[in-house]
């Protein structure tokens, strides 16, 4: 299956990439640009912003939940307008958002790390009916958050130990007991960074420096992978009328590739879950 550009835009860091199912379009961020972007159809558009956002989740049609350096807010796609929700880490400048997801209950993932990779400067936190939870701590690069399609099972790894982690969550979607390895990529020398899950629980995971997403079925066998024409690929989403597309985002940051930072897409035989809604309360 062969990849192809869906926005030749140059990321120094594209990241939090998701598929909006009202809009029927596609949303991701440029980290260390301070910007969101959104394709539908032909049409690309753009926000600015004047701090780092990561990513998102959607609360209907015009407004999404953004997780940024210092807060979670609601922003108004429309109005342009910024609705503060809660204090993220706005106290320590060491460190900024990173991967995040909206998870089954309506909640919302987020990872914070260091501006400069600090060790262990990271922590992952769920946003759920108006709290924010610290969940893990001392993480250097939380990346990978994802759900099992039936709300069992949370994913997520701390990029350079390398192992993807799984979580059993409870009927709210809280975390129960202790995270366990379920993919080690250590003999292979491989990164994990975002990652989704298919509907049929495959776990699909761009490999930094790798140019690649691969597809691990739901015991941690390696099914498949998709290359796409960027060394550093750094999260996939699922999107299209069929929910059979594959996008990914790259980033520019410290490579001369000329296709560095841009946005790709493949058409799969998977299909994806659609991007869960956040509840707000």
């Amino acid at each position: 299956m062969t990849s192809t550009v869906f926005s030749d835009t140059q990321c120094v860091l594209g990241e939090g990439i998701f598929w909006h199912p009202l809009r029927q379009s596609v949303f991701w961020f440029d980290i260390l640009s301070h910007r969101l972007y959104e394709r539908s159809g032909e049409t690309q558009s753009l926000w600015q912003f004047d701090r780092a956002v990561s990513a998102a989740g959607w609360v209907d049609e015009t407004r999404l939940l953004i997780a940024s350096e210092r807060d979670l807010f609601v922003f108004d796609l429309e109005a342009k307008t910024e609705t503060h929700l809660v204090d993220l880490e706005r106290d320590n400048a060491v460190t900024r958002s990173n991967d995040g997801r909206a998870d089954p209950k309506g909640g919302f993932w987020i990872g914070t790390m260091g501006y400069n990779l600090e060790p262990e400067a990271g922590a992952i936190y769920r946003w759920y009916k108006g709290e924010l939870r610290p969940l893990f701590d001392r993480l250097t690069i939380p990346n990978a958050i994802c759900f099992a399609p039936d709300g069992t099972f949370a994913y997520f790894t701390d990029t350079p130990t390398k192992i993807i982690r799984r979580v059993s969550l409870d009927a709210e979607g809280w975390p129960i007991g202790e995270p366990v390895a379920w993919l080690d990529l250590t003999q292979e020398g491989l990164n994990p960074d975002g990652a989704v899950v298919d509907t049929a629980g495959n776990l699909w995971n761009a490999q930094w420096g790798a140019s690649r997403v691969a597809c691990y079925d739901s015991s941690g066998q390696f099914v498949e992978a998709m290359a796409f024409p960027a060394g550093q690929i750094s999260c996939p989403a699922f999107g299209g009328a069929a929910m059979d597309q594959l996008f990914a985002t790259s980033a520019a940051e410290g490579v001369s590739d000329p296709m560095a930072g841009q946005v790709f897409c493949a058409k799969t035989q998977s299909k994806g879950q659609a991007e869960h809604q956040v509840q707000l309360v």
